[in-house]
């Protein structure tokens, strides 16, 4: 409890220090590029917070200071509109069952932390903690308190609690996105299951099955709705998981925009890993011919790199309108299908 109420505190001072070095720090910690725009930011933001003030008072009023959260139409809706900043933590928290598990679990969390643990686990984690968020402010040493420990405390229980994944890199970018919107040790852990063991299973094992099937899959997709780009792919042989392992591992973060991150892990959480599909069918075909047009393999990874920057994916509202109608038809049957087709490729070559 003291634990969580230090990092309250510290995220508090971190939201004071923002105001008053607005220019230099997002409200999440981030320091921004020196070529940031901030005339576009700017634009984009006296739009940006008219939406968020008016979906702030419609889900303050469809919660009405309840826990619980039902999965149905109008919450669906609600969510692919955003969710915002001061209720994320519950709707994630409730619409991944990782609420369900920590009531039925109380102190489990802290138990994993007091057991004996794995010295290479501890190991591997320590020697990633100066490499996630390093434009953060929250994660430097040199803050107080510093979120490294926080963050080191949730993969060190995760990888207690799940030996089979134990740890993975890109976990910690994970569990640091967590860290940073719910402000507690224990929630982050139990989201972490849940994306983990239940919505993403197979992605962070030693083989990262899961994982690789995922991006089979994405490239099925791309032939049947972006025929061009896979044709260009095919015909440099280039792979899938050289232009977007990065993509899935670590569910855009540090891909995309913040806030276009959190509207999708809002949709990740509630609807499960299709979104992740939508996502990346959307900014390719967007830019198909952009990617279409290339001359080499060189040339195609770099233009995967190019389309996740830019206006497009920048204003959260607009890109997240477009994932759900830019791909088309996506149901769980047809993801269903493909990944049972592209495991069975997978397992057996």
């Amino acid at each position: 409890m003291e634990e969580t109420q230090n990092m309250e505190s510290h995220f508090n001072d971190s939201a004071s220090s923002d105001s008053n070095d607005c220019q230099r720090v997002d409200q999440y910690g981030f320091e921004r590029a020196e070529d940031f725009n901030y005339e576009s930011y700017e634009d984009f933001m006296s739009r940006h917070l008219a939406v968020v003030t008016r979906r702030s008072k419609k889900w303050t009023k469809l919660l009405q200071g309840t826990v619980k959260v039902e999965k149905n139409i109008k919450v669906k809706r609600y969510v692919r509109k955003g969710v915002p900043c001061e209720h994320r933590t519950q709707i994630w928290m409730a619409a991944s069952g990782a609420q369900d598990q920590l009531d039925r679990n109380p102190g489990y969390y802290h138990s994993l932390l007091k057991a004996e643990h794995d010295p290479k686990i501890e190991e591997v984690i320590r020697a990633d903690m100066h490499r996630t968020f390093p434009d953060n402010i929250q994660f430097r040493a040199s803050s107080e308190p510093c979120l490294q420990k926080a963050l080191f405390n949730v993969l060190l229980a995760y990888g207690y609690h799940n030996k089979d994944v134990g740890y993975c890199q890109g976990m910690n970018f994970i569990a640091g996105y967590l860290l940073i919107i719910t402000k507690d040790e224990e929630k982050s852990f139990w989201l972490m299951d849940a994306l983990i063991g239940k919505i993403l299973p197979d992605y962070y094992t030693p083989t990262m099955l899961g994982l690789q099937m995922d991006q089979e899959v994405l490239g099925e997709l791309v032939r049947m709705k972006v025929p061009a780009v896979w044709q260009v792919m095919n015909r440099h042989n280039v792979m899938w998981t050289l232009v977007v392992s990065r993509w899935f591992i670590c569910l855009y973060v540090d891909i995309l925009p913040v806030e276009t991150v959190l509207r999708i892990w809002d949709c990740l959480f509630y609807e499960g890993s299709k979104i992740l599909f939508r996502v990346a069918l959307t900014m390719i075909r967007h830019n198909e011919n952009l990617i279409s047009q290339a001359q080499s393999l060189s040339e195609i990874c770099e233009r995967f790199k190019q389309i996740t920057n830019g206006e497009y994916v920048e204003d959260c509202h607009t890109f997240m309108q477009k994932i759900f109608m830019e791909p088309g038809g996506l149901s769980t049957a047809t993801i269903t299908k493909l990944r049972k087709m592209c495991r069975n490729r997978i397992t057996s070559a």
